[in-house]
């Protein structure tokens, strides 16, 4: 008998071994899962999502622990945004959190659902572009942080016009497939280039070979100096621009620090760090169960400008 009563013993030992990794499983599949769509590439993404992931672990979420962080970089092809929140809508996320991606990333996410938690970071007011109803009280499910690109890069122009004062023809580099963000900064760089007195002149790049034929045409039209605007696809071009703008020798601003890591001349912006770090505050708190109605979209107001001496030397 009690021969066995041990064999039954080890026989029901055995099946609750085998039933540990089901279990261990289970627990890790029941974590939420927060999807995080970042319009750059992984180059200039690596401190802003350690921000991310510190914000969110302020709000006691640990990627791995108690939540699974799936990071999608689009690397600046944003053709590829819709099916993949198509398909973070379709596994039911937790959150999905967009940051530096095109306005129209969001829009996209937004209208793939109403009800899937939205966090992000975006250049331009979310009121104008339909995310939120408003900065103080946002309703739907939309929330974040704006990062006011477009209404510093007035000021960024300018700055440039300071390190370059005998600049009279700045050259502007646009993205045209984020036609959002293109159109509005145009606006607002050709009425500061009218204000402090300079021409204008646009060129547009959506590819690398695009990025090298700008550069060919600045080389035959010598620009005073060049702007070029914020767009992740550009941040993820970041060492051609910068190497091409040292090699033909144009002063040149850029909308994000990295650049500058690499030889850029001058850099002024948001953030970009301090806005990760406030989407993955926001996700954590959404985590815990607050709305995205309630929370405020917050208005990031600090900037970096650095310069890296004469150019040229």
């Amino acid at each position: 008998m009690s021969i066995c009563l041990r064999r039954r013993e080890f026989i029901a030992g055995l099946g609750s071994a085998a039933a540990w990794p089901l279990e261990a499983r289970a627990q890790r599949s029941a974590m939420p899962v927060v999807g995080v769509v970042n319009g750059a590439s992984a180059d200039v993404s690596a401190e802003r999502e350690r921000a991310f992931l510190k914000g969110l672990s302020e709000g006691g979420y640990v990627g791995g622990q108690n939540v699974t962080v799936e990071y999608h970089r689009l690397d600046g092809r944003y053709d590829r945004a819709p099916a993949l929140i198509a398909d973070l809508v379709r596994r039911h996320v937790a959150v999905i959190a967009v940051s530096a991606a095109p306005p129209a990333v969001v829009i996209t996410a937004k209208a793939a659902s109403r009800t899937i938690p939205i966090v992000f970071a975006v250049g331009d007011d979310p009121v104008k572009l339909g995310l939120v109803a408003s900065l103080a009280r946002p309703g739907g499910n939309a929330t974040g942080v704006t990062t006011l690109a477009q209404e510093v890069d007035s000021k960024r122009l300018a700055l440039l016009h300071e390190l370059v004062p005998k600049a009279v023809r700045v050259a502007a580099l646009l993205n045209p497939t984020n036609a959002t963000n293109a159109e509005t900064t145009l606006e607002h760089v050709q009425e500061a280039a009218r204000v402090i007195g300079l021409q204008l002149q646009v060129l547009h790049a959506s590819t690398s070979r695009e990025i090298d034929a700008a550069f060919a045409t600045f080389g035959r039209e010598r620009p005073d100096a060049l702007f070029i605007t914020g767009d992740a696809f550009f941040g993820s071009r970041l060492v051609q621009l910068a190497n091409l703008a040292v090699r033909d020798r144009i002063p040149t601003s850029y909308a994000a620090r990295e650049y500058v890591a690499v030889g850029g001349l001058m850099s002024y912006g948001a953030n970009l760090a301090d806005a990760f770090h406030q989407v993955g505050v926001y996700t954590g708190s959404i985590l815990k169960g607050a709305m995205p109605a309630d929370l405020p979209v917050v208005q990031a107001s600090t900037t970096t400008t650095i310069f890296m001496g004469i150019f040229g030397g």
